[in-house]
């Protein structure tokens, strides 16, 4: 069956800030894109029959994405960081989605070095998060990222980068806007949908250069390694609100 396509109003309607209070503010930075094309009907099996595989230039696309949180706290803003929530490193691996024609995020996995958070985001947004242990260390510009997961199924990645050079502001019908731009999350429990809004300024991307790479993450899903070498965007920081989960 051919997925629904959706248009550039869809995509910059999921850009406006939700109503009502967030539930969570925090910080992300240090964060690496890394997206391959992939044929949509691998994904299918692993993406709840209800929500729309979203593709762009005929393609389905998977990513990887290791990044650092800090700053997180439980709105309103007056109250304090949450102890073992504040700062942690994460790696999730996604794909692109709709329902009712809202684009937004499916997680096949989370890693977190943070127990806490593992057990926040199984227990209250439903989303395969799973323990490991992540080490980030930057030097001149190149960050050198790895992860190994203590949960089953095992799965390990190692990655260096070298920041490069500061892209301008994705356009909507662009590549970047597609893999990038994503202002809601779905998850399922017990056979049922839901789905949590975000909120933040258009990612400031900048250009990358990975000199070294090794991974499982994708493996771990059952499904091969992509072939050739990955799309790339780096982001150092931003902001962002998140909302409670909500059934569709």
């Amino acid at each position: 069956m051919k997925e629904l396509e959706l248009t550039e109003l869809d995509r910059l309607a999921a850009r406006e800030r939700p109503e009502g209070q967030p539930l969570m503010h925090q910080s992300w930075g240090k964060l690496l894109f890394m997206h391959w094309r992939i044929e949509a009907a691998l994904l299918r099996p692993l993406i709840p029959a209800a929500l729309e595989i979203d593709t762009f230039d005929g393609s389905a696309w998977i990513a990887i994405a290791p990044f650092t949180m800090w700053d997180i706290r439980a709105l309103p803003a007056l109250l304090p960081p949450v102890p073992g929530f504040s700062r942690m490193h994460e790696l999730n691996v996604r794909s692109y989605v709709h329902l009712d024609r809202v684009p937004g995020v499916w997680f096949f996995s989370l890693d977190c070095n943070s127990m806490a958070a593992v057990l926040g985001g199984r227990t209250f947004y439903f989303l395969p998060y799973y323990n490991a242990e992540i080490g980030l260390k930057e030097k001149q510009r190149t960050i050198h990222y790895s992860l190994v997961r203590t949960d089953e199924p095992a799965a390990e990645f190692r990655v260096v980068w070298t920041i490069g050079e500061a892209l301008p502001l994705s356009d909507p019908s662009s590549i970047e806007f597609f893999l990038t731009e994503r202002y809601c999350l779905y998850s399922e429990r017990v056979g049922k949908l839901y789905r949590s809004r975000i909120h933040h300024e258009p990612w400031p991307l900048q250009q990358a250069t990975v000199s070294s790479f090794n991974s499982t993450m994708i493996e771990a899903l059952g499904l091969a390694a992509p072939k050739g070498n990955p799309l790339l965007h780096y982001a150092e920081e931003i902001k962002v609100d998140i909302w409670p989960l909500k059934k569709l």
